[in-house]
């Protein structure tokens, strides 16, 4: 029982250092923490896109994706690829949770399984629903789709080339086919119904409809597909917490960082240390410049296996396909800080240029 506590207990360590940090903040302050309206939408947001992701992924849409992949030539690139695609709009934790299964089970190596890392957390980038994070930095900021796409563009660009340009590194020889059943088919009642509630909210978070069109597939779920309801809700509750959190942090800590490099550098850096989405609800109360920030936390993605939480999931799906994690984990930060380097490098080179 203690064992299965303590393993619980490190798989969830940033909610438990949240409730820590929001309870003694709270306590030093004497005061319950303000949440605005644009928390709860961003919860809410994230709440309804995990649902349908959730319900596309149980009903075979999101592996029907990948399976005709299976076999052939360049089959590393097409991984890579894949990957890309669907982080844009799955989010980076969901493609990532999809793809490296079926990586493994193809029999690919290592290199593979970090490279589809790093491109599902640069390519991502690019949608304001891609990641956590950029769904956070884009209500707080009240910021319009194509001025956020616009920003991040260059990262999302630049990496996902250089990403899948290393893919074809390994070769592109023949691969026979390893995977076995093919996925329930796309035209399953509710593949379709889901994948229907995807486009939909997608248009709802680009505001070109009203938000409260994701009370269908909540209200689907909670009638007919409950299994779809089981998702990550720590995650959500991190949310809840960092915003209460960071809202105490503000009435503690009295400085502001004005700076585009300096935002750019102590978000990027602080999410080696605390992972990108508690990076970014910390720093966004601290500074009005969107833009420094958007790229700080997306860069910071890279590096060690704590920037994004997205690696941790790759890392823990390997780590239970194979005993051999050393190798795993020095080839993975050579590649991630090579990639960390180089996304300060295009963040600086853009500055001078502009």
């Amino acid at each position: 029982m203690t064992n299965v506590v303590a393993r619980k207990a490190a798989s969830e360590w940033l909610l438990i250092l949240t409730i820590v940090g929001w309870g003694a903040t709270s306590l030093y302050l004497q005061r319950f923490p303000h949440y605005s309206i644009t928390d709860f939408k961003v919860v809410y947001t994230l709440f309804v896109f995990l649902v349908i992701i959730k319900g596309l992924e149980s009903s075979g849409a999101l592996q029907g994706v990948a399976v005709y992949l299976d076999g052939g030539k360049y089959l590393a690139p097409k991984l890579v690829a894949v990957t890309a695609f669907l982080s844009m709009f799955v989010t980076n934790d969901v493609a990532l949770l999809t793809m490296v299964p079926i990586t493994l089970a193809l029999d690919m190596d290592a290199r593979t399984v970090i490279l589809e890392t790093l491109v599902a957390n640069g390519a991502s980038a690019l949608t304001p629903f891609g990641n956590p994070q950029n769904i956070f930095i884009y209500y707080h900021y009240h910021l319009h789709p194509l001025m956020f796409i616009r920003a991040i563009a260059p990262l999302a660009i630049v990496s996902f080339s250089l990403v899948l340009l290393a893919s074809f590194g390994g070769g592109g020889g023949e691969h026979a086919s390893s995977l076995g059943e093919k996925p329930p088919p796309l035209q399953s009642g509710r593949a379709l119904f889901y994948l229907a509630s995807f486009l939909l909210f997608i248009v709802a978070v680009l505001r070109l409809l009203p938000l409260y069109v994701g009370v269908v597939p909540l209200f689907y779920a909670l009638s007919l597909d409950r299994a779809s309801l089981r998702v990550d809700y720590a995650l959500l509750a991190v949310f809840l917490g960092f915003f209460g959190f960071t809202d105490n942090l503000m009435h503690i800590l009295h400085f502001k960082l004005v700076s585009p490099t300096q935002v750019f550098m102590y978000s990027s850096i602080g999410s080696q240390i605390m992972s990108n989405v508690p990076g970014a609800l910390l720093f966004a109360d601290f500074t009005s410049n969107w833009h420094a920030l958007l790229w700080g936390v997306n860069v910071g993605g890279f590096g060690n296996l704590l920037g994004s939480l997205a690696s941790l999931i790759s890392y823990r799906l390997y780590k239970g396909h194979t005993h051999r994690q050393g190798p795993f984990l020095v080839e993975f930060h050579l590649w991630g800080y090579s990639a960390f380097f180089a996304g300060w490098g295009l963040y600086f080179c853009i500055r001078l240029l502009c």
